[in-house]
């Protein structure tokens, strides 16, 4: 079983590494899209953060099922406006991930262990949910890098490895 601080520090460094997107992205660039029907690159950054705090809320709050046809509105609760500028941006994303990760370690393996109902009907682990956040944040966060690269940029990921470290 994943515990719930090695989750929270391995989140922190995902997150990270979006937030070192967007600050490298120039502040001209950040409304790039590929094509017309894509999210902007700001559109994804902002994303990022609306999902985490919705999802992350809810099942804090006690949330147990995701599938009720309220749903878009209970996660509406949990969204909060986002910095425009990619200073702001980058600041909500390390903000809002410090602030969910300590939340989450302050609950009990009980509370992790609890089952939910995720919105398709599968039945699975707070902790389990929240792996699925990440892992969401993850295939945007690649987008993100994929945004950098069409733009000439070189992904934080991919620097850190040229620089050895």
């Amino acid at each position: 079983m994943v515990r719930p601080s090695f989750f929270c520090e391995n989140w922190k460094a995902v997150r990270e590494d979006s937030a070192q997107a967007v600050e490298l992205m120039p502040e001209d660039r950040l409304d790039f899209k590929p094509q017309d029907d894509m999210m902007s690159f700001r559109e994804i950054a902002e994303h990022i953060v609306g999902v985490g705090q919705a999802l992350t809320g809810l099942m804090l709050d006690g949330e147990s099922d995701l599938s009720t046809p309220e749903f878009r509105e209970k996660i509406a609760r949990y969204k909060q406006p986002v910095p425009k500028d990619a200073i702001g941006l980058a600041g909500a994303l390390r903000t809002s991930v410090a602030e969910q990760t300590d939340a989450i370690n302050a609950r009990s393996p009980e509370f992790h262990a609890e089952m939910l109902t995720k919105w398709d009907g599968t039945r699975l682990t707070r902790l389990e949910m929240m792996q699925f956040v990440k892992e969401h944040e993850l295939a945007h966060r690649m987008q993100l890098f994929m945004y950098l690269r069409l733009n000439g940029l070189v992904p934080p990921t991919t620097q850190r490895k040229m620089a050895g470290k």
